[in-house]
């Protein structure tokens, strides 16, 4: 058995992998290094571009936090550092507060870094990853696919050469259109030839490669640095040809130098106008970061430990406030070329680490003559791929409340933003989730002739009892569906006066709340009053320690069994009898005036519930 690890290895996860790295180890991570520190430059300064911040602070928002995760991280592979949806984020969140392109914006940025990274911090030592859970698949990948269109969207101002603005779906196309008569041909020219290329490489380039000899791991990492290429060509040609002159937008003037010691702002009406984004982008980029993380891990057969990750994300957040970036998260991309090129541990991202800064240090120069264009292709391609429209389909044709919440997360972020998207879709998915809970599926239930199995009177021919009511809750009850089930079992008891039992089945409970248990007294003496006895049947041991805790065992009137079989020997001993010993199955028994609430919602969800029920 493994040993839990020592306190300082548990927050210092580096004392525990360092301890065995070696030479194979160091050439894996340095050639997974070299691979993604090439793929980052181009990234780190569209994504810079997309945030609406100098492009430097791209590359120093992709050093000292790569850094920062390789000593707090977990996961062996996770590449950390700008991405398109939290770029676009930031853009949304600080342009809330500061005009783009002043110093009040950058320290904005900063400041949001810092928060983000506080947060995540102070999640992860109270041990607060299970926040996550509240956002629901179809909510995150309506909301990438509707982040996807706005980002590509808003790079279209650059591959036109106007000056559009707007943080929303309809504002941006509004204001392309009306900013069309500006277009330049020569920037369009640029951004259409280098979104074609980088389109055709992904996939276009490796066969080629292959077919010359080139062996296909190495081709595919070579197809992969497309955007280098066309970084190169464009610069050039825009130095060569002087584009500058002819109208075409450029990154212009980028410092050279490493990441600067910077200061986010304390001011507390900055903090409060950030704090509902800084809380989106955190829980957002941890979703986006752990999703990947795991992945990759179980691809190795190794583990991470998603408290301690949103530690490592929130020492690099906190990094990149200081050292002059903006907010960082694990990146899909990045993290599997790192993962395909070899990284064995966290110390291939302080390789690339320190190949960024090298660069930082020496190709500034050459990147004053790169044209917007080019990197605003670079985002559409990359994000384009996030789009993904088959998640209507998929949720339509198995859950019409999934579908709501996909649709309403996708529409709300273009049409109002992207916060508020986010926003609507967990609190539409709470909300549905509260809906499908406060009307559990119940089934009345009977017993398989010649088996110990209880089944769904209205899907099998069972045995019943007209004294018995066997009736099976498929959910744990809690405050929104107490009175529910009061409500129904009032109602059969009323329509079947002959009833002598009613046994409830818990297999499925997991949790009964001071709610349920009031609501479960309440029909404790309401039964009682009508010379009906309650029974409990299969109740976990974590629910019954609580009610145990309570004196709703003591006043029961009936009692709890161990299994539903074990109920009805019990409760129907005096049952006529056939020749073979068995209880007599009289049809007619099983044809109970049931309400449709017992017996229609069966076909939600209906064969894997009663077959979990009957296996607890």
């Amino acid at each position: 058995m493994r040993k839990p690890p020592h306190l300082l290895q548990r927050y210092f996860p580096v004392l525990d992998w360092g301890r065995g790295y070696d030479g194979e180890t160091l050439t894996g991570d340095l050639v997974a290094a070299v691979i993604v520190t090439i793929m980052l430059i181009p990234q780190s300064l569209a994504y810079a571009l997309l945030a609406g911040l100098p492009p430097e602070m791209g590359l120093y928002a992709s050093i000292v936090p790569i850094v920062l995760y390789a000593l707090f991280g977990t996961s062996r592979a996770l590449a950390v550092g700008p991405v398109a949806v939290v770029s676009l984020m930031t853009a949304a969140a600080i342009g809330k507060v500061a005009e783009p392109g002043s110093s009040d914006y950058i320290i904005a940025a900063l400041t949001l870094a810092f928060m983000s990274g506080a947060l995540l911090v102070a999640m992860g030592l109270l041990r607060l990853g299970f926040v996550a859970n509240f956002l629901s698949h179809p909510v995150i990948a309506g909301f990438i696919t509707a982040s996807g269109i706005l980002i590509a969207a808003s790079q279209l101002k650059h591959l036109l050469g106007v000056s559009a603005h707007g943080h929303t779906l309809p504002e941006i196309l509004g204001s392309l259109i009306a900013d069309l008569g500006a277009l330049n041909w020569i920037t369009l020219v640029i951004g259409v030839a280098a979104t074609a290329f980088l389109f055709w490489v992904r996939g276009g380039l490796k066969p080629i490669l292959v077919r010359i000899g080139i062996a296909e791991r190495l081709a595919g990492h070579l197809a992969r640095t497309g955007p280098v290429f066309a970084v190169a060509v464009t610069a050039l040609a825009a130095w060569y040809w002087n584009l500058g002159e002819a109208g075409v937008k450029l990154v212009g003037d980028v410092p050279r130098g490493l990441p600067p010691l910077t200061q986010p702002s304390f001011s507390p009406d900055l903090w409060l106008a950030l704090a509902g984004p800084a809380v989106l982008i955190s829980i957002i980029g941890f979703v986006e970061s752990v999703s990947v993380a795991q992945t990759l891990a179980a691809k190795r057969r190794q583990r991470i430990d998603p408290d301690q990750e949103l530690i490592g994300l929130g020492m690099a957040n906190m990094g990149a406030g200081m050292t002059g970036g903006y907010p960082v998260t694990g990146g899909f991309a990045r993290s599997v070329v790192n993962f395909d090129a070899g990284a064995r541990t966290p110390a291939a991202g302080a390789f690339t680490a320190i190949g960024l800064a090298i660069a930082s240090l020496t190709i500034t120069p050459f990147i004053a003559f790169l044209p917007q264009a080019t990197l605003a292709a670079t985002i559409i391609v990359a994000v384009l791929s996030l789009v993904d429209f088959s998640i209507f389909r998929t949720a339509w044709v198995y859950s019409k409340a999934d579908f709501v919440a996909v649709a309403a997360t996708v529409l709300v972020t273009l049409v109002i933003g992207v916060e508020a998207g986010v926003t609507a879709g967990v609190l539409l998915s709470v909300l549905i989730h509260l809906y499908k809970t406060s009307k559990p599926h119940m089934a009345v239930i009977g017993q398989v002739p010649g088996t110990e199995h209880y089944r769904n009177v209205k899907r099998h021919e069972v045995i019943t009892d007209p004294h018995i009511l066997q009736l099976r809750v498929d959910e744990s009850l809690y405050f929104a569906n107490a009175r529910y089930l009061e409500d129904k079992l009032y109602a059969m008891v009323a329509d079947h006066p002959e009833l002598k039992h009613v046994v409830l089945a818990c297999p499925a409970v997991n949790a009964i709340d001071m709610s349920a248990l009031e609501s479960l007294e309440a029909i404790n003496e309401r039964l009682e009053a009508l010379g009906v006895k309650f029974h409990l049947t299969e109740v976990k041991g974590p629910v019954m320690d609580r009610l145990k805790r309570s004196h709703f065992l003591d006043d029961l009137t009936g009692e709890v069994f161990l299994s539903q079989h074990q109920a009805l020997c019990t409760l129907s001993s005096a049952r006529p009898v056939n020749g073979d010993g068995q209880p007599r199955y009289d049809k007619a028994d099983a044809e109970l005036d049931l309400p449709d609430a017992f017996d229609k919602r069966d076909g939600d969800g209906p064969v894997a519930q009663q077959d979990r029920a009957s296996d607890s």
